[in-house]
Order: C-alpha cells, then structure tokens, then sequence
C-alpha cells in the first residue's frame, strides 16, 4: 500500500537507562516571554503553508547538490564509523563532492561507463553515497538492488537491467565471486572499501577516487560539466524480486527533484539538522528523502550500524530526525513505555503529558524540558519522525507528539519516487496517510457510499513508465495521466488521504516489505503436483498475542489428483497435505526469506474465473 519493500530482519533490543520527567520546569515558565513566541509562532504558521514562496523548484539532483556545496562546504555532510568502537568520522560537504567528482570521474574516463547500467549493492555505508550520486550527477543509469536478494534473484537483476558494472559491498563480494562466471555481459566488479588496482574486471572503488582525483589534478573537468537532462531515464527501482512479475520502475532526476521540492513545502529541514539512516538505501524512499533530501537542505546524514546498535547509534550521532517503518516506531514506543512503568513514572509521566497539552493549547511549549529524560535516552535532539510503508498505530503517533516530537506519515510507491502525500509538520494528523504534496491532483475512482475507492493520483513525480512493459504502464496510467494506485481510500474534508484498504494482490508485511503473490504462485504453478495456487495474506487468529497483527503468507492450492496418482500412487488426503507442504517448502528455498509461504490450505473444485481466466481473488477470499 504506502511505500514499499522494506524488511527489519531482527527487531532492535532498545536499552534505555530509566526514565524521569522533570517537574520543576512548570516553574520556571516565563509568561511574558511565552506570550511573545506565541503571537510569533501563529504569524509563522500563516507563512508556513504549501502556497507561500517556501517551496524549492528545482529540476535535477546535480542542481541542488551544486547548490549546498557551493554553500555549506565545511558543513557535516556524512557520518559513518569506520569501526563498531570507534567514534563517527565525520565527512564534509566539499570532501563529499569531490569524492564524488573523483569517481564519476574515473567511472566516464577511465571505465568508459558514460550513458550505461551500474548496480548498486551492499548495506549502508559511505561508498553507496558516493556511487548513487555519481550516477545520478553524470555517469549513468543506476540501479539499487536489495543486498539481501537470493543469487537467483540477483543474477536475473542483472540481466534484466543490462548492466554493464555492479558497484558491489564487501559483505556481498562472496556472491559476486559466485556469479561472475554466469554475468559476461558484465564489464567491471567495483568492490566498496577496496582500494585494488583494476585487474581485469576488478577494481576497487577507492582506487578509482583516487585516479579520478589524479586526472582532476591534470584539470580534467568534464565530469563536472556534464549537464543532464531532466527528463532522461537515469534511476531504475525493482518493485520486488526479479521474476517476470517483477517490474522495473523508471525514474528520471526530475522525479526526485520533484519530491524534493514537494517537501520543503510541508516540512522545514535545516543545515543544523541530522538525519539517522536506518533503512536500506536500495529503497526509493531512504535513498530519496533519507539522503538527497537533507543533501538539498545543507543537512547530514548519520549511518546506523545496524538494528542492534539504534540506541547507542542514536546516543552518539544525536540526530533531529528519523525516517521509519511501523514496526520499528511502535517497538521504540514500547520500549520507552515499558522502562517508564519500570521506573514506576507512568502516573507522572501521563498526568505530565496533560497538563503540557493545556500548556501547549496556551501557547507554552515545555515539552522537551519536562521529558528530557526520554528526549536524551534517544540522542538528545530528535524532533522528528516520519514513518511511511503500512499504516502506524494513531496512538502511537499521538503520544510522539504529546511528548513533543513532530510525527509525520507519508504516502507513495516507487512509481511515485515516492512522495504523493505528506501530513504537514504545521498541522498533524496521525490518522492519516498525508495531504497530497502541491503538486499533485488526487482523485478517488468510484466511490462508494462512504467516499472510499481507488486512488489515483496524477504528479510530476510519476514514474517515466514500467521498464520495457508498455503494456503493464498503460494499465496504471490512464489517458489522463492518472496513475491507478490500486489502495482504497478517501480524502477527508481538510484534503487528508485516509486509506483504508490494501493494494488489490499485495501483502504488506508489519515492516512494510511488500510481498507480490503472482510472484510466489509463479514458481508454486511450476510444480507437478500443483494444477493452480492463489496467495494471499491470512489475518491471524484472534485470540493469539495480543500484539500479533502479521498476516501469514497462505498458498491456497488446488492439488493435480492426475499427476499426483501418476507419480506417487493412490494417496489419502493427510498424504496428499503433506506432499503439497513438501513441494512449498521447497519453492520457499527459492524465495527471501519474508516471502516464504507459512500456511497451506487445500482448496477443493476450481477456483472462481473471469471470463479472460482471472482468478476473482476478492470474491474467493471471502470464502472460507
């Protein structure tokens, strides 16, 4: 539904010391001085809105990163710790683009890849900066890939793509090795931390830097003059997993820039502010509004070694802001809760957030002073968290901002690069999804009694179209330019998208990773003894874990009675089960992880059929 693929393998287990409120503060109140930021604060928030001069318009990546270079170059661009007991390297805005400039540089002169296809793999880290942005500032096509795509998977990624390089992580050069033999088309292996000299089709990403510096030095500039074409096709997303259901999504830097300058319009980021990456930055959303956007505002970027280190990351980077998935919003939310009732502050804490509310509605903001203890388990300065990928709990959206952290929701697809709806830092609602950004026109197709339908949304956001599948983009975008969604919503009196169904086939996963069933029945449609499958994802039991809400990834199967006799002989129908459940388990091998079928269920007759032989999948989850 909202932005997708997205996977936490292993929630964090947050280590909070314990908490207190300070109630003094209500006694330090300075009326007079209140008075005067209130009246200032209600003219800012006249200001503050979509239709004033605040929003940026730029048309490319290069433009606005030329921008806060020339502007902040002394400034924190990155931040990364080179090791898990040394402290963060900070790395400036001038050192950052002449990185950058030095590899796009070495990758045009000396590897020849002007114009052509370059995956981009491994988990977050300085070189996945670097590379991302020498491709979107002159080289050529990138193409992120998720790190944790099975070798079947990532070699179809390659030869779907065409790539001719693959910009590879250290952790993944032992699958690279593995495939090289298979990838001929392939014409260079770019290792990240590796300074190797080129030896064939093997280079090191360092080493290219460092001869893209040396021919810099001897005044080669063209790298830098390279203008680009706003509409050209420069960025290329896989929706999820490679099979022939997979689709390619292509992007051009006016989609990005575009979402930029959607959001200086409904959130202010300053050169002061620090973003925490911890998504994966394959995915359009951490790789769009987690790194090209605070690199348009001056701001800088914190690396997050991994789930398990969040809150000693946060603690030393103190980061303003994090973008997020539910899943890991509601678990911090729970931990902070849980050492709140520990240190036996719950009635405090609670009777402490209604009396700020008063405050607040009075124009007295205390809320940082009276619930620093939260405020520094968390780094200290965090006023911001968005969270984006499924529907987040409203109550725990309200609760961030009763301690006073701004809570954001968006809405998009990669179609959308993502951004199609943001909520306004200036008027929260954490019961939606976001207002379109400015740019946008939303429309709801349909709609029922109660407003609701699919919807639809026409943006200079959108996608160039489906890589080589002209007929799938015909599908989703109408004559009119509309892009059909395929989520069910509405749009409330004060222009906030509220949805309120799922994507019609997709699954979405708690962490906001999207699983596509025609995907899965694919390969369970290969199998003998499988005449046909639907997948889909199973509600769970009531009356389970009170905080289980993810759905079971549930093959419903008709069995092939003719080629089971033929192969297995008569058997009975707990044999024929666990046959079928042998088959599945092995099409799982196939498979990531979180796509994995965990449920069977054996359907009896044929599936309902449209007249063009669909399977009517609402119509045959309604039955049991």
């Amino acid at each position: 539904m909202p932005f997708r693929d997205f996977k936490l393998p292993i929630m964090p287990k947050f280590k909070f010391s314990k908490m207190k409120v300070d109630m003094e503060e209500l006694n330090k109140i300075d009326y007079e001085k209140i008075e005067k930021e209130k009246s200032e604060k209600k003219e800012h928030k006249k200001r503050n809105t979509p239709y004033y001069d605040k929003m940026t318009h730029y048309k490319t990546v290069k433009e606005f990163f030329t921008r806060s270079v020339e502007l902040y170059p002394n400034q924190p661009c990155i931040l990364e710790k080179p090791g898990h007991k040394e402290p963060y390297k900070t790395i400036t805005y001038k050192e950052f683009a002449a990185d950058v400039n030095a590899l796009g540089t070495a990758m045009t002169k000396i590897l020849n890849l002007t114009n052509k296809r370059v995956i981009i793999i491994g988990e977050t880290q300085y070189g996945w900066y670097v590379s991302y942005m020498a491709m979107l500032c002159g080289v050529g096509i990138a193409v992120p890939t998720d790190r944790e795509l099975p070798l079947n998977e990532l070699e179809n990624v390659v030869r779907r793509s065409r790539a001719s390089a693959i910009i590879y992580s250290q952790r993944k050069a032992d699958d690279i090795k593995k495939l090289k033999d298979k990838l001929t088309s392939v014409e260079y292996f770019i290792e990240m931390k590796s300074e190797a000299e080129k030896n064939e089709k093997d280079v090191g990403l360092e080493y290219l830097i460092n001869e893209g510096k040396k021919l810099i030095d001897l005044g080669d500039d063209s790298f830098s003059k390279i203008e680009i074409d706003p509409e050209e096709f420069k960025i290329l997303f896989w929706t999820s997993g490679t099979t022939s259901q997979s689709k390619g999504v292509m992007l051009c830097n006016r989609n990005l820039a575009e979402n930029i300058n959607a959001v200086t319009a409904y959130v202010t980021l300053y050169p002061s502010d620090r973003l925490f990456s911890v998504l994966p930055l394959h995915h359009c959303y951490e790789s769009t509004i987690g790194f090209l956007y605070p690199m348009s505002q001056g701001a800088s970027v914190a690396i997050c070694e991994g789930l398990r280190y969040i809150v000693p990351n946060l603690q030393e980077a103190h980061p303003t802001a994090i973008l997020t998935v539910p899943l890991l919003v509601e678990s911090l939310y729970k931990k902070i809760n849980e050492k709140i009732v520990k240190s036996k502050k719950g009635k405090i804490v609670n009777t402490m957030i209604q009396i700020t509310k008063l405050l607040d509605h009075a124009g007295i903001d205390i809320k940082r002073k009276v619930f620093k203890e939260i405020y520094d388990n968390l780094g200290g300065k965090l006023r911001i968290i968005v969270s984006a990928a499924a529907p987040v709990d409203p109550g725990v959206g309200e609760w961030l901002q009763n301690i006073g952290i701004i809570f954001m929701q968006g809405y998009g697809l990669t179609e959308t690069a993502p951004i199609s709806a943001l909520v306004p830092e200036y008027a929260p609602n954490p019961k939606s999804a976001g207002m379109p950004i400015v740019q946008a026109d939303f429309k709801v197709l349909d709609p029922n009694e109660n407003g609701e339908g699919e919807i639809l949304i026409k943006t200079p956001t959108l996608m160039l179209g489906y890589y080589e599948n002209e007929e799938e983009t015909k599908k989703v975008i109408d004559k009119d330019g509309y892009f059909h969604s395929g989520d069910v919503g509405y749009i409330d009196e004060k222009g906030y998208v509220i949805l309120t169904g799922r994507n019609k086939n997709v699954i979405v996963t708690q962490n906001g990773k999207n699983i596509y069933p025609e995907e899965i029945e694919g390969l369970l449609d290969k199998v003998d003894e499988i005449k046909e499958s639907l997948v889909y994802g199973k509600e769970p039991e009531k009356g389970g874990r009170r905080d289980e809400k993810e759905l079971i990834v549930t093959a419903r199967v008709i069995p092939n009675y003719e080629k089971i006799k033929e192969l297995h002989g008569d058997l009975s129908e707990k044999e024929i089960y666990d046959l079928i459940w042998s088959k599945v388990k092995e099409v799982n091998k196939k498979l990531t992880s979180y796509k994995a079928v965990k449920d069977l269920e054996i359907k009896e007759g044929e599936f309902e059929k449209t007249s063009t032989m669909k399977i009517k999948r609402y119509k045959e989850l309604k039955k049991k």
